[in-house]
């Protein structure tokens, strides 16, 4: 009988009376299959597991990189954090305590005299405290013309102490201005009256932060 012979009149619903060497055979390929098929889904499973991995890579990649900017830029932050705390320092060295309020609203005023103006209103107004410092607003109303509210502002702006000037307005007094050494009016030469917001701070005491 030939091989081929074997594979004649098989029957399918009862492969226990087929010929060894075709069991054999079918057998093999049954075997052949089944190992393809695990072999096949453990390729599977592990070219997914790859794909995990190299994205995770990728991320860890990208993570790693922004902390190796951030650890390169390190001492300039320090640096500029120190600068920074210095500045602030010397802000707040410029700012009065209680006891030296008071000398720099006179200063202030006194400023404002020093340049001619003549004092409509002088008003002190509630503090507003802050995390840092407190703010004192005072409301001014002077009358005087551009020379010396020029004068003002930049001798404000020269006090040893800081002072800020807000919401400044200028409008014209219905008076004509005298002009030193006459006993009357100049012709065309009207006065302003200056309304403006200075704002002095102080640094709060230990008892108040």
């Amino acid at each position: 009988m030939s091989f081929a012979d074997n594979f004649k009149n098989l029957d399918p619903n009862n492969p226990g009376l087929w010929p060894l060497p075709v069991q054999a055979i079918v057998g093999a390929i049954v075997c052949a299959g089944l190992i393809f098929a695990g072999w096949n889904f453990h390729i599977k499973n592990l070219v997914a597991e790859v794909a995990k991995i190299e994205k995770k890579e990728v991320e860890l990649k990208a993570t790693f990189e922004a902390k190796q900017k951030k650890s390169a830029n390190l001492n300039a932050l320090k640096e500029q954090m120190k600068e920074m705390e210095q500045s602030f320092g010397d802000m707040l060295r410029q700012l009065p305590n209680k006891t030296e309020v008071a000398g720099l609203i006179v200063d202030i005023s006194q400023t404002g005299l020093s340049a001619g103006l003549e004092f409509e209103l002088f008003q002190p107004l509630p503090e507003r405290v802050s995390e840092f410092y407190a703010e004192l607003p005072i409301s001014i109303r002077v009358t005087g013309d551009y020379h010396q509210f020029g004068q003002f502002v930049s001798g404000i702006a020269t006090l040893p102490r800081i002072v800020t000037t807000h919401d400044i307005t200028l409008t014209k007094t219905a008076g004509k201005a005298v002009a030193k050494g006459s006993k009357g009016p100049v012709a065309g030469s009207s006065k302003l009256t200056m309304s403006a917001q200075a704002r002095t701070y102080r640094a709060l005491e230990e008892e108040e932060s």
